[in-house]
């Protein structure tokens, strides 16, 4: 059995209406309960939630998947006051217990007091800007990719708790030229790719070795 916990940081707020993640939400959550061998928990930030039982979520948890748009370059402010409200109920409490140094050599061993090692996390992102901002010459993010760039910080976040990446996927050009079956396909392809071939692949493996 693999524990999914599953975080909607999209937010309902001015223009935004936070339905593409919702979305993401309910097809993640559709897709694990629908498949033996997965136990699914979910949160949405846009509704009330127990900081607690918010950290109790990620310490059950083997993978968390989190779904987020990005409003100027960086989490909704909702998603940032999860963030900041759950993980520090999680200090000395599953989640990191310090930063990691230590009084006797203060410069070094940042970022290694996190208590989630072992588990991993997925992230999602949507974007209205094209996913050619990111890869053209000239183009405005300068040819560096959502992950080592603008979610750069986030990935270190995560880190800091002990967590590993799993691959990354993330959506283009939301608002002006949408085409969410054929998003909703390659995110589907994707949970494939991380949850159902990556296991076929690990038994075949184990059933080589036993030979």
């Amino acid at each position: 059995m693999k524990n999914i916990f599953v975080i909607n940081g999209g937010q309902v707020f001015g223009h935004s209406g936070g339905k593409f993640n919702k979305t993401l939400l309910d097809t993640t959550i559709a897709y694990f309960s629908d498949k033996d061998g997965f136990e699914v928990r979910s949160t949405d930030v846009n509704h009330v939630y127990d900081s607690k039982q918010e950290v109790e979520n990620y310490k059950w948890a083997d993978v968390i998947i989190y779904h987020t748009p990005v409003w100027w370059f960086q989490l909704p402010h909702g998603f940032k006051k999860y963030i900041d409200e759950v993980f520090t109920e999680g200090h000395q409490n599953g989640i990191y217990h310090s930063d990691g140094r230590s009084s006797a050599n203060p410069a070094i061993n940042y970022g290694t007091g996190g208590m989630l090692h072992g588990k991993k996390y997925l992230l999602t992102s949507s974007w209205n800007a094209p996913k050619e901002a990111f890869t053209l010459p000239g183009e405005f993010f300068n040819e560096r990719t959502v992950d080592e760039g603008a979610l750069f910080g986030f990935h270190r976040m995560n880190a800091f708790t002990g967590m590993q990446p799993l691959e990354s996927i993330h959506f283009h050009d939301v608002e002006k030229n949408a085409d969410i079956p054929t998003d909703l396909q390659r995110y589907i392809n994707h949970l494939d790719k991380l949850f159902i071939q990556t296991e076929q692949q690990a038994g075949q493996l184990l059933s080589v070795n036993e030979m």
